[in-house]
């Protein structure tokens, strides 16, 4: 490995691991958002469901509790939506923050590819210069 690129490995490792912590932000915060949008159409499915199963109550309180129990799960609804929005935030700043340190990754491991590619071409060149002095070196001979 040549010295430069050797010097690098270490913010190479860096930045790797940052990428990997990143993603792994990503999935978590993926995963916290589906469960709530599962919960919000699980909550609309049993609003749907309790709206359409009583319609026969026929006494007036039994009319006012069940408005009061659909405006608390309409509240309950709202609520998630809320939250929903604020998860969909939270992914789109984790997805920003992966972009960001697999960028930082990729543009890290192609200066190390860089000086790899120039250490080797050094060394090309020295070993043609070597050959070409000892083919020199048999005919003056």
């Amino acid at each position: 490995m040549s010295s430069r690129a050797a010097q690098l490995q270490p913010a190479v490792e860096q930045a790797r691991q940052r990428s990997e912590d990143a993603l792994a932000q990503l999935a978590a915060q993926q995963q916290l958002l589906a469960k709530a949008e599962q919960q919000l159409s699980e909550l609309q499915r049993y609003r749907r469901e309790y709206a359409t199963a009583g319609a026969g109550a026929l006494t007036v309180g039994s009319l006012v509790n069940r408005q009061n129990f659909l405006d608390r799960i309409d509240q309950a609804i709202v609520q998630q939506g809320v939250e929903i929005a604020r998860l969909q935030r939270q992914y789109g700043q984790a997805q920003n923050r992966w972009h960001q340190a697999h960028a930082r990754e990729s543009a890290l491991d192609n200066v190390v590819d860089r000086y790899h590619a120039e250490a080797r071409r050094a060394e090309d060149r020295n070993e043609q210069a070597e050959s070409d002095e000892r083919t020199q070196y048999r005919r003056s001979r």
